[in-house]
């Protein structure tokens, strides 16, 4: 779903988005949130890019993702699982964004806004964001079909 929006708002960022979807979710995640200290552009010329859209649309659906599962889960369920993945040492699979209300729609574009005007961009770039990813959070959840992106979120 990162991809898609991503795709429509700043087709330029895909080159990150493609280098962030060889990491699992959580590894993209801890890539992407921003660290304390000094704002430095990187050395190889991709500070030009502007590199804005991508973190505020995958750290968003990420929140929303693991908000939103967790209070759909029994915690105890969900206390489980996570022990036997530690145990098992596996990777925790993609996450699946459930179908959203509208009062959740409207706390995700606000997030989003939120995220968006933290990072430096301009009103109405981050008000295209906040509209792709809610438009496909709504797509998603009025279509439910196999390849719908209602499935796990494709950070890819």
């Amino acid at each position: 779903m990162v991809r898609e929006v991503v795709a429509d708002i700043a087709p330029a960022e895909l080159v990150l988005v493609d280098g962030l979807a060889q990491f699992d979710d959580a590894t993209a995640v801890r890539r992407l949130r921003p660290r304390g200290g000094r704002r430095e552009p990187l050395g190889f010329g991709l500070g030009e890019l502007a590199t804005l859209v991508t973190p505020v649309v995958w750290l968003v659906l990420d929140q929303t993702a693991r908000k939103f599962a967790e209070s759909a889960v029994d915690g105890t369920l969900s206390g489980t699982r996570t022990l036997l993945r530690r145990v098992l040492r596996r990777s925790a699979g993609p996450l699946a964004i459930p179908a959203l209300t509208p009062g959740q729609l409207a706390e995700v574009r606000a997030r989003v806004l939120e995220s968006a005007s933290q990072r430096g961009l301009s009103s109405d770039c981050a008000e295209a964001v906040a509209d792709a990813v809610v438009a496909r959070l709504a797509v998603a959840a009025a279509d439910p079909s196999p390849e719908s992106p209602a499935d796990p979120v494709d950070e890819s």
